[in-house]
């Protein structure tokens, strides 16, 4: 005998036809960045730690900006692997005109004006000891203020080899609007910030650390003095709130998956677009499993992202992106 049951939920799950009516998380290509790494060398080097990634050399990077467009992917995210010799405490390659960040940005958008590129401002891949900013006088410290002046001239560079968005990711005080007054005084008005508002001291970027060849050497210094505390949300949202006041065109929450909760947070208190960033070590860990047979790839990896946008994200920086936009399609 059937039960009384006035409502009954599963009436809308029976077919896929009607799952997909009523569906209330869509995902689309145009919710999707791709970062990308690119190096001076010539050929590609894989990433060990990020199955199907690597640093690209030129060629390639282009290739891939083509099929970005195919798949109607709108955005890539550059990071620079610069060479080891390159490097010292003051990152001062990174205020080299000709180096390989900003030689690549002016060539990507020479080839493909319609493709947007947005660049990380960040010093730790140009400093020899990893950090995102410069050290204080007896090196026990990254120095805030300091920090915030070399980024400015970083993202003012950013600006002039034809970056359409610069994304501050090093978590100093104050750098979004220094950074705003920078680039308006320089004249470049039009060039948006992305700023890495909640950026958490996560054990997650190990991966991206591998990559861009910025891991830390032995010091003291914790990121934890900089970066946000994986334990607190509050703190994220104020810092949020700070950044869009500062004038941020774009608010990120990094990592996305374990950070769910505060993407909806700053989504529910901030005006402007909130982007979050799936990130090298989530990345990593699904591969892992699905290499092991404990999860399923594709559906895990679908799974994930979607989430990322139902918890609010208005657009996704996931190295899944060109296998994502695909299976869209």
């Amino acid at each position: 005998m059937p039960l009384d049951i006035r409502y009954r939920p599963r009436r809308m799950r029976r077919m896929d036809s009607l799952r997909r009516l009523v569906r209330e998380t869509a995902l689309r290509s145009e919710d999707l960045i791709w970062p990308l790494f690119i190096q001076a060398e010539a050929g590609d080097i894989s990433i060990e730690s990020m199955p199907g990634v690597s640093r690209l050399g030129s060629a390639s990077l282009l290739r891939a900006c083509e099929y970005a467009l195919e798949l109607g992917i709108p955005a890539i995210a550059l990071f620079p692997s610069i060479p080891a010799v390159l490097k010292d405490d003051s990152g001062t390659h990174a205020f080299d005109g000709a180096n390989l960040l900003y030689s690549t940005v002016a060539e990507v958008k020479r080839r493909f004006p319609e493709l947007l590129v947005i660049t990380d401002v960040a010093l730790d891949p140009f400093t020899s000891h990893g950090h995102d900013g410069l050290l204080s006088s007896n090196g026990k410290s990254v120095d805030n203020d300091t920090t915030v002046e070399a980024l400015c001239r970083l993202a003012v560079l950013e600006a002039a080899a034809g970056a359409d968005m610069v994304a501050p990711s090093d978590m100093m005080d104050g750098r979004v609007g220094a950074i705003r007054l920078a680039l308006d005084a320089s004249g470049y008005h039009e060039t948006a910030i992305l700023s890495y508002a909640a950026k958490f001291c996560s054990a997650y970027y190990g991966p991206f650390r591998d990559a861009v060849g910025s891991k830390i050497g032995k010091d003291t210094i914790s990121k934890a003095t900089y970066q946000i505390d994986p334990a607190n949300s509050r703190e994220a949202v104020r810092e949020a709130q700070l950044d869009v006041e500062e004038g941020a065109d774009i608010v990120m929450v990094k990592p996305a998956g374990p950070y769910l909760d505060v993407i909806r947070s700053v989504r529910e208190a901030v005006p402007v677009p909130v982007a979050a960033y799936q990130v090298s070590g989530e990345f990593a860990q699904i591969h892992a499993a699905s290499r092991l047979g404990w999860l399923d790839y594709e559906s895990a990896r679908d799974e994930s992202i979607q989430s990322i946008k139902r918890a609010g994200a208005d657009m996704i920086l996931t190295y899944f992106a060109p296998e994502v936009a695909a299976s869209l399609r």
